[in-house]
Order: structure tokens, then sequence, then C-alpha cells
């Protein structure tokens, strides 16, 4: 896991000033190559293959093609077997090199061959083009800026931001996040002129031309195939979650687990136990004894059956607030919530404890319906297939979930079917709303009509890819290896594949993860309803101390009051009704006030970052 950097010109002191913006994403080793047409830059985080044979930016055999790469290729031990048969010869034990080979042998389908997670770029000297790729579902990032003259790609963007660019906020991108909730949905970053290359895509960059080429290599919906109920699927689920385990654990250092407590990251762990029987496990929880969403009564039911070595954090509204400007620069955008703290101290915690290799079960909720959400999606298919099903859901639902939300879902199914109802913002500014309104954003999930298609919406659109880049960055803030094995291909396509009552049944979501893991997970847990995660007491927060002078900081200073995008009176009402407890605004207000903070550090500063 590393960091990579660079452009299309020579300059060695600039190279190096990028890879020193991001050097906490490969505190290891740093190297750079530069010629007359690229310079490229790479800091390395030692995980496979720990001696010098590693160094990036490596070469292959003749010279003439150059990398730097970012992730792990865990099929790579057996692309390099298939690659020596057909003459190539190997002088490390490293990925990087076999994606060099791979490369050679089967040019730019190489990457349909990699199962893994990735990000790289490949100098071809003869040719004069660069060849970069991200993998399928974006677990690694890659961010480009291009003008005329121009080509500059890195990891993060404040790499990009070392280069002489201005820092200007791009307020279509801001109108998605704050009207529409969608945020990593498209190639535009909150950066005007700052681009991402897409999850399952590559990009061929005419050096001589200066001219780039984006090609789509991957799409989920084609690779889906038909699956007969006769498979015995959940035998099949196990095996394929356990083989996604496994090759997740291949590393030359120690690697632990993240352990919310919830079915994803218990999973994880049992399975690693079962793997690995009589090696140390280092799994990290985030706990909040004494409060509603503290789950280390869940957590300990995992130690307990699996012998893992504990190691536990926490945080009060303090603590939060004196790493949210932190939190902030190492998101490089602006995030919808506070809940992701956790996250970052979690991976913190790892960092304190020297595992530099983690897994997580990010991707899980995306592919087996276990977001609230997919139930209103249940309903419109028993809408559909039987009214008497139907009944006995929404009861069922009730029974266990509350009315509250029973009604939630319910109106969300209806006005999908019946009629979307138009939102209001009465907190944004008329002339912010008119100039964007005719955006052609995609609003999927509303078009969606089975759990299978928002399913995989949200694995490619809506969710996942403001998930993964949320994990990248508070991972790598900290120097810690992120995998994340629900994202492996083959498992995602397996059970996107699958007849949506794998996933929902009788009011259970994850149905075939629930059934398949019988006798693995601990009952209490393998029968949990509730979902939590790395969440942060946000309503609260806002009412604290320390939370109500920062809010009212915000609200009160000019630059705030001068925004276009919101009517200052407006806010400063919904902060004093929350602040009184008459209304809960958390999740509106804060999503705002880090936009606000996101605007103060990255844009008025002039970036210094």
């Amino acid at each position: 896991m590393c960091g990579i950097n660079g452009f299309n010109w020579k300059d060695k002191h600039l190279i190096r000033n990028m890879n020193k913006k991001i050097k906490h994403r490969g505190p290891d080793d740093e190297g750079h190559y530069v010629d007359a047409y690229v310079s490229l830059g790479h800091v390395r985080l030692s995980i496979i293959d720990l001696t010098e044979a590693g160094h990036q930016p490596m070469e292959n055999e003749d010279g003439f093609l150059k990398i730097v790469f970012n992730g792990e290729i865990y099929n790579f031990i057996g692309l390099k077997k298939i690659l020596e048969e057909r003459g190539h010869t190997f002088k490390s034990h490293t990925d990087t090199e076999v994606i060099l080979h791979a490369y050679e042998e089967w040019g730019e389908r190489c990457v349909e061959k990699f199962r893994g997670m990735w990000a790289f770029a490949i100098y071809d000297s003869k040719q004069k083009k660069m060849f970069l790729s991200r993998d399928r579902f974006g677990i690694k990032p890659l961010y480009y800026y291009s003008d005329d003259n121009r080509f500059i790609f890195s990891s993060e963007m404040k790499s990009i931001f070392e280069h002489d660019i201005k820092k200007e906020p791009n307020d279509a991108v801001i109108y998605d996040f704050l009207v529409d909730n969608l945020i990593d949905h498209t190639e535009d970053t909150f950066f005007v002129g700052i681009k991402k290359i897409m999850p399952g895509y590559n990009m061929i960059y005419d050096l001589k031309r200066n001219v780039l080429h984006i090609k789509k290599y991957y799409d989920l919906r084609a690779s889906l195939k038909k699956i007969s109920d006769d498979i015995p699927v959940n035998r099949r689920f196990r095996e394929s979650l356990l083989k996604a385990v496994k090759q997740r654990l291949m590393a030359d250092v120690p690697v632990g687990s993240c352990l919310s407590g919830g079915l994803d990251s218990s999973s994880i762990v049992c399975m690693m136990r079962e793997i690995e029987r009589n090696k140390d496990i280092h799994t990290f929880s985030l706990v909040f004894p004494g409060i509603p969403i503290d789950e280390s009564g869940y957590q300990r039911l995992v130690v307990e059956k699996t012998g893992v070595k504990w190691h536990k954090t926490s945080f009060g509204g303090k603590e939060l607030l004196e790493d949210l400007k932190d939190l902030i620069l190492t998101q490089e955008e602006p995030f919808k919530t506070l809940s992701i703290y956790g996250q970052y101290r979690v991976m913190k915690l790892a960092r304190e404890n020297k595992i530099k290799v983690l897994l997580d079960g990010q991707g899980s909720d995306e592919i087996l319906a276990g977001y609230d959400w997919f139930f209103s999606y249940y309903f419109a298919e028993l809408f559909k297939s039987s009214k008497k099903d139907l009944l006995r859901a929404l009861l069922e639902y009730r029974k266990v979930y509350g009315t509250s939300k029973l009604i939630l879902y319910m109106l969300i199914f209806l006005s999908r079917r019946f009629g979307r109802s138009r939102s209001k913002y009465p907190y944004l500014t008329r002339s912010f709303i008119m100039q964007y309104r005719g955006r052609k954003t995609k609003k999927p999930l509303l078009d969606a009509r089975t759990i299978n298609e928002a399913s995989i919406l949200a694995e490619t659109y809506f969710s996942l890819p403001y998930l993964l880049r949320l994990e990248d960055k508070n991972s790598m803030r900290w120097s810690v290896e992120s995998r994340v094995p629900f994202c492996d291909h083959e498992l995602v396509e397996f059970t996107c594949s699958l007849p949506s009552h794998h996933k929902i049944k009788n009011c259970w979501t994850k149905t075939i993860m629930r059934e398949s893991l019988s006798g693995l997970l601990p009952e209490k847990i393998r029968l949990r309803r509730d979902k939590i995660g790395f969440a942060t007491p946000d309503t609260h927060l806002l009412r604290s101390e320390e939370g109500r002078e920062l809010a009212y900081s915000i609200v009160g200073s000019d630059a705030f009051k001068s925004r276009k995008y919101w009517k200052y009176e407006k806010i400063k009402n919904m902060l004093d009704k929350h602040i009184k407890g008459k209304k809960d605004y958390a999740s509106v207000l804060w999503k705002i006030f880090l936009t606000e903070m996101w605007l103060e550090m990255w844009i008025d500063s002039g970036g210094e970052t």
C-alpha cells in the first residue's frame, strides 16, 4: 500500500515535494524517476517483500517500462507462474513486478486478470504514453488534473495542489451534495478542474500529443450470471467469502481486523480465526461504555469465541473537536456526518499498536441489502408478487422495527410508485437552487424497482464509492492498509446475481450470510437486527458545551453569513431549536457545518494544508 504521483515533464524537485505531501501513505520508502517526458514519484508502505527489491518506481528488464503502484493484487502468485511459463523472469517477490509483466504480455487488458485493489501508472518510454488504471470498485483512489499542456496525477489531491493550480469550489458538486445527498458519484470532485479516474476505468495519456483517452473495462451488470436455485448457494457463499478473507491475509507483516460487533466485521474475524488457528490476531474496536450506541457486549462475544487480542478506543466531544481539522484535511472533500471519526480513531489505534494491515467489512451492506432503506424495495417486490405476503411482512416489520420506520419506508415505496414529492430546502438560497436545479445528475435509487437493482446501484454509484473514499483516507492517514473482502469482485458478482430472497426474507436482511455462517458466528450476533457501526453521538454533540461553542462560532462568522449556498438566518434558527431540544436537525446541520469548515480550510485559507 502506497502513494503515487506523476506529471508529464521533468522536475525532480517538484515530484519530491509531491511525495512529501503524501508521506503518510508510505513512510517506509520513497522514490522518484524523471526524464524529458515524465516525472514519477512513489512513497511505500512495505507489506509484501519488505526488501529493497520492492522499491518503486520499478522497471521491467529492458528498462522501457516504469511503474508506480498503490494497492494489492491478491492472485499475483498464480499470475506469476503463468507469466514464467511464457518466458518472463522476475527479480522480486512483489505483485508490482507481476503487473509490469502482465502489461507486457496482455497490454491494457491485463487488469481483467487482476483480483484485488489498485491504482497504478505505467510509463511506456517506447510508445511515449502513460497507462493508468483503477480497480473495479474504486477501493484505491486516483486523482488527476489536465489542461492544454499539463497532466498531473496522484493518490491524493493535496499533492496535485503542489502545482500552480487555483483552488476553486465546484458549486455543481456542492449542489449535488447539499440537495441530493450525492457524493463521490461522478468523476468531478469538490475542486474545479480536479477529477478522478472512476472505478473500473483505464486511462491512456499520449505524451507526444497531450491527449488522454478514458475507457471503461468493467461493468458489474454485464458480469452477472443467472444462478439456479438448485445450486447450494449457502455453501458457495461461505466458500467465496472464506476465499476472499484468506486472500486478504496475504502479507509479510501482521494482519488485524476492525471489530464493530456487527454481522460483517464479526464474520471476518471469525473466518480469520478459522483460517489462522494458531496465530495472534489483533482486533480494533470503538466503544462507548454506558451509551446506547456502545457495542462492546457484542464485540466481547466474538473475542471470547475466537481468542483474538482486543484493542479498544473511545472518545468524547473534546477529542473529536480537537481532531476535526485534521479529519477534514485528511478527507480533502466534505463528508456527510461525523460517524467517520470513529473509523479514524480505530485506524489510529492500529497504528499505535504497530499493525499495518486491517480487514474491514465495508461493502457487505450494498450486496446483501443491509441498509434499512432496502425494505422499501422489499415491500415493492411483495406488492407486485403477493399482497398477502406484503401484509404479513408489514406486520412483522412493525413488530421488529416499530411503526415510525414502517411509515417512513411505506412513504418511500408509495412516492416511488405513484409520483415523487419534491423535497424543499428552505435553508438554501433560491438563487443557488435555481442555478443547478436542471443538472442531469442521476437519482437512480428512485428509479430502481427491485432489491437487486438497488443493490447494484449502491455498489457502483450511491453508497460504496463514498464509503471507500472515507476508508482509504482514514486508514492511510495513519499508514494503515485497509482490505475489504466483501469487495472481492467474484463474491460481489455471485451475490448480486442471486434472487433477492437471498438478501431479504421474512424481514431478515442479509439472509444468505446469516444462514451460511451458522455455527461460525456467535448466535446473538448472527441474529442481530439492529445496525450501529462506527457511530458517533452527532445529535448530543451539538448540544454539548464544546459542540455549541463550535456551531455558534461557525454560524456567527462573516464567511458563513456571506456564502451563496445557504440562508444564515434559517440555519441559525434551526441551530437554536436543536440546542433547545425542540427539533433534531443534527444531520442537516453537521452537513452544512462540515461543508463550511471545508470551505474555510481548503478554499479561504489559500490552501495551507
